[in-house]
């Protein structure tokens, strides 16, 4: 199928795939408690004919398109190459949606604040223009759609039981809708693309007493508060300049009282890296900085580091299949190469055991206000990215 006329059937699905999202939107469900979601997706992909399999990580599901087999007729079957993994997650954000939208959640408290929903209708669709186009397949197609991806490392799960064992899978991809970039427009680069993510966290510990007489006590407040000084040069003074690194204190809480030197006081961080040999440096310098800045003040702190998802790295062969299929149906002018980001992404567990890419598809448009910050209670997309996004990820599996 001609990029052209493969946009214009996923033009033609443009209701469908809006339905689906909105009604995902209504019905947010957070990491592994995507019920409905699963059984939704299930359902239009067992009504499509695929082989459908359900219960990875919990609330995975899985469609897999077969290709028809090439030779001659009487030939042993086989496959042109070897299959690709289309990915979208699946799960919500605890956080309550701005009112008065007539496809808000119904949900208190929980909202679609990061463009799963999107993800999801737009990998239904693409299913479903591929199954039209079997013929012309010359691999399988693995649709996979993942639970909990913020924060709960899903797709470690859903390798772990076996994704990739499915079919042969020779490379991976995923989409997520961007609203910082209009929609019509997506970006991709080759090599580091989002952060590696670690978390501390820090129980300082002292011996409380009264704040007007603090000899009598050890104050950890004075100790967290050094800590927190010290941290910020960890990037600026062990960290190679030319290397990127973040190292941020987000919490502190500590006391109750004016006039109370507290017992302890807690901290916690979040430390983001793109190399590896960087994010083992942090960890290590995080653990010597907290261990010796509180020992200085007569403290002791109690501390557990918190391993995260690793950086997003896209191969370059696969960022090269990107570009190549992009144009055609975005236009050049509309084909962008971002910078690295220090957010972070668990499809860098698929990217580290098959090549692939992690691909931003544009979602803002000012003039109509769309244009909150992921993660914002007031977060939607330009539903015109929809269908762009379905035949993107199609003509990725489609193309030679």
């Amino acid at each position: 199928m001609a990029e052209d006329s493969l946009l214009q059937r996923a033009e033609a699905l443009s209701d469908r795939l809006v339905e689906w999202r909105r009604d995902l939107h209504r019905h947010p469900e957070l990491g592994f408690e995507e019920h409905r979601t699963g059984a939704f997706v299930a359902s239009r992909l067992g009504e499509l004919g695929l082989e459908v399999k359900t219960g990875l990580a919990g609330t995975g599901v899985v469609g897999i398109l077969r290709a028809s087999p090439v030779g001659d007729k009487g030939n042993k079957e086989s496959k042109k190459g070897k299959a690709i993994l289309l990915r979208a997650d699946m799960d919500a954000l605890p956080i309550q949606e701005v009112s008065g939208r007539e496809y808000g959640s119904t949900v208190d408290g929980r909202m679609h604040a990061c463009g799963h929903d999107g993800h999801t209708s737009m990998l239904i669709g693409a299913a479903t223009l591929l199954v039209e186009q079997r013929q012309q397949l010359q691999r399988d197609v693995v649709f996979c759609f993942q639970p909990a991806e913020e924060g709960g490392g899903g797709a470690e799960r859903m390798i772990a039981e076996g994704v990739l064992d499915l079919a042969d899978v020779g490379s991976a991809y995923a989409l997520h809708l961007w609203s910082p970039l209009a929609a019509g427009s997506v970006a991709v680069r080759s090599g580091p693309a989002m952060a590696a993510q670690d978390e501390f966290r820090a129980r300082v510990v002292g011996r409380g007493g009264h704040g007007a007489l603090p000899h009598t006590a050890l104050d950890p407040i004075i100790a967290a508060a050094q800590a927190i000084v010290a941290l910020q040069a960890i990037v600026s003074r062990s960290i190679d300049p030319v290397e990127a690194a973040v190292v941020t204190v987000g919490s502190l809480h500590a006391g109750d009282a004016p006039n109370v030197i507290p017992h302890d006081a807690l901290l916690a961080g979040t430390l983001r890296a793109f190399d590896a040999g960087v994010r083992q440096r942090l960890r290590d310098r995080v653990t010597e900085v907290l261990e010796g800045s509180v020992r200085a003040a007569g403290c002791s702190v109690e501390l557990e580091l918190i391993e995260g998802y690793p950086a997003v790295i896209n191969a370059p062969e696969a960022v090269e299949r990107v570009r190549r299929a992009a144009p055609a149906l975005f236009g050049s002018a509309n084909v962008f190469e971002p910078a690295p980001m220090a957010a972070a992404e668990d499809f860098s567990y698929f990217l580290e055991r098959r090549p692939g890419a992690f691909i931003l598809l544009g979602a803002g448009n000012e003039g109509r206000g769309i244009t909150a910050p992921h993660h914002s209670p007031e977060f939607d997309i330009d539903e015109s990215a929809l269908p762009l996004g379905t035949a993107l990820l199609a003509r990725l599996a489609l193309q030679d």
